[in-house]
């Protein structure tokens, strides 16, 4: 082929759905409220807990920046996907694709750390109730919290940094709903395998590290409270976990399918299917599964709607 076409490759073509072209109007109204409830949601529980003192525990620090975090995760990707739907061209420049890949990375990694840091607490709570105070002190969850942010944010570089040295020759059209690493890799006209073997490296021992470490907090954490005696004390300390637990299955099962393996591609309809998974109905159960079904959550809101009531 020729090598005047690499220069050629200043966008690429996002496919997004071509399953599903005679409902394409009816996807981005769904996909548009999904995402509206997504965002309202998740910044609805990060002023309640900014605002209601009596949430100013190490628990809902963490929920109140996966919160934020989850605006920034799905605005890296679901605005351009709701674009693409409602356009003919469906095009982003090579830089934009390249950002776009680094901002999901990067994000999405900083969850995962956050979800790990937010079972320990959870561990620290129910295993050591009595030191939990002073170990998890509001100094020590910023600089966790920051540290979080700043290793997410540094995950992507080096395999971004090798992707945007690649040589692309037309065809130009990612078979994904947005721009990714692997169905990016399979436009480049050379050998992407030092490529694929980098990112499989980084992320098996970014989500196996952190998915152990969860496994290990638990394990613990339910050897604790088999010691409980009382049925109702074994439940209030279950419930405290079950949401950060369905969460975490949700979320890590799908990247670690779609992440942790060795080719270039599966089938599209298995990548479409999981990174609506990742990408869409995560973000938008969050606010749902773990903080609008909890008590205190609700009390909170409830406190701040009267309180915004009498200021008015």
């Amino acid at each position: 082929m020729d090598t005047g076409n690499w220069s050629q490759v200043t966008e690429f073509i996002i496919l997004g759905f071509p399953h599903l072209q005679g409902v394409q109007t009816y996807l981005f109204i769904l996909l548009l409220l999904i995402y509206l409830t997504t965002i309202l949601g998740n910044l609805l529980i990060f002023l309640v807990v900014h605002l209601d003192s009596e949430l100013h525990t190490p628990r809902y620090h963490f929920v109140r920046t996966l919160s934020f975090l989850e605006v920034g995760y799905t605005a890296a990707t679901i605005p351009k996907i709701l674009a693409n739907l409602l356009s003919e061209k469906k095009a982003i420049s090579f830089s934009g694709c390249l950002l776009q890949i680094y901002f999901f990375h990067s994000l999405g990694a900083t969850e995962c750390y956050l979800l790990t840091v937010m079972a320990y607490d959870r561990y620290l709570a129910i295993c050591w109730p009595l030191h939990y105070p002073t170990l998890m002190t509001p100094e020590l969850c910023t600089k966790i919290a920051v540290g979080c942010w700043l290793g997410g944010l540094a995950g992507p570089v080096a395999e971004i940094s090798l992707v945007s040295h690649l040589p692309f020759c037309r065809p130009n059209h990612i078979q994904h709903i947005f721009c990714d690493f692997l169905p990016v890799l399979s436009l480049a006209y050379t050998d992407t395998s030092i490529n694929v073997l980098v990112d499989f490296i980084i992320n098996s021992c970014k989500i196996l590290a952190t998915f152990l470490l969860i496994l290990t907090s638990y394990v613990q954490i339910i050897l604790t409270v088999l010691r409980i005696p009382s049925t109702a004390g074994k439940q209030k300390a279950f419930s405290t976990c079950a949401s950060h637990l369905t969460v975490v299955l949700i979320f890590c099962r799908s990247i670690f399918f779609i992440y942790v393996r060795l080719k270039k591609s599966y089938s599209l309809d298995y990548d479409w299917a999981l990174a609506v998974v990742y990408s869409v109905l995560t973000p938008f159960l969050n606010p749902f599964i773990y903080n609008l079904r909890n008590k205190e959550i609700k009390e909170a809101v409830r406190r701040q709607l009267k309180r915004a009531r009498i200021l008015g």
